[in-house]
């Protein structure tokens, strides 16, 4: 197996007597865009999870730059620069959208609040209206979140999965809850601020769509193991994908 940015090797993950993830080994290198198929419980939220430090594997190894992170902390992962977004926005209703980019700020560590230095000072306003900018939602910067539209709450989540040093991108069904009109849209602007900052993608998708258009490889889950590991067209047209994930031709 290839070097890459990011190494699974040989993980195991079991809940009682449901086999979660067995044998996961995945190469994933620097700048690439993976997706992640399969259907529910196949094991591609366990596998998210572990890589993110939400589940730590009963065996085998997750490298990133070369030092095995399987088993460190959530908030520890994050501070090293892999970072993810939620199927589900985790966004504050309370708050504006800039006061939610400035609490993300403050927990990727681009600011460190105290009392002389507050989460909503001048450099951590600036650099949460460059990243509210680059995901082209700056002009809702003073509104609500039940005020947004379902794609402008999904941006406004990965722009706060973004607000710290990223070198991964972890994004778990970024086009639910859209329009489908809003779709393509959405991933377009996603995935091209993630590749102008160099940031590596993986991200979990049920739409055949959006997996052909943006992914350059394509991981299939199934019963916890990955059965196809290529580009997309070769996994879409694997035999065992079209039987146990797409349920038919592509």
């Amino acid at each position: 197996m290839s070097t890459g940015l990011l190494e699974v090797r040989d993980v195991q993950k079991s809940f009682g007597a449901v086999t979660a993830a067995k044998d996961i080994s995945v190469s994933v290198p620097k700048g690439a865009v993976y997706s992640l198929i399969g259907t529910n419980g196949a094991g591609k939220t366990t596998f998210v999870n572990m890589v993110t430090g939400y589940i730590k594997p009963d065996s085998g190894v997750i490298n990133f730059g070369g030092q095995n992170i399987a088993g460190l902390a959530p908030r520890q992962i994050t501070r090293l620069g892999i970072h993810r977004s939620f199927q589900i926005a985790q966004l504050c209703n309370e708050l504006t959208v800039e006061e939610n980019m400035l609490v993300a700020g403050a927990i990727h560590g681009t600011t460190k609040p105290s009392f002389l230095r507050p989460a909503h000072d001048k450099s951590a306003r600036e650099r949460a209206i460059a990243t509210l900018e680059r995901f082209n939602i700056a002009e809702h910067r003073n509104r609500l979140i039940p005020e947004l539209s379902g794609g402008v709450k999904k941006l406004l989540d990965i722009a706060m999965a973004m607000a710290g040093e990223t070198q991964i991108m972890l994004l778990d069904e970024p086009t639910s809850g859209v329009a489908a009109d809003e779709k393509f849209p959405i991933m377009d602007l996603v995935i091209n601020a993630l590749k102008a900052e160099g940031v590596t993608v993986i991200f979990v998708e049920h739409d055949m769509d959006i997996v052909t258009r943006y992914s350059e490889r394509v991981l299939a889950f199934y019963d916890g193991q990955i059965i196809a590991d290529d580009a997309p067209d070769e996994v879409l047209s694997d035999p065992e994908v079209q039987r146990y994930v797409t349920g038919g031709p592509a």
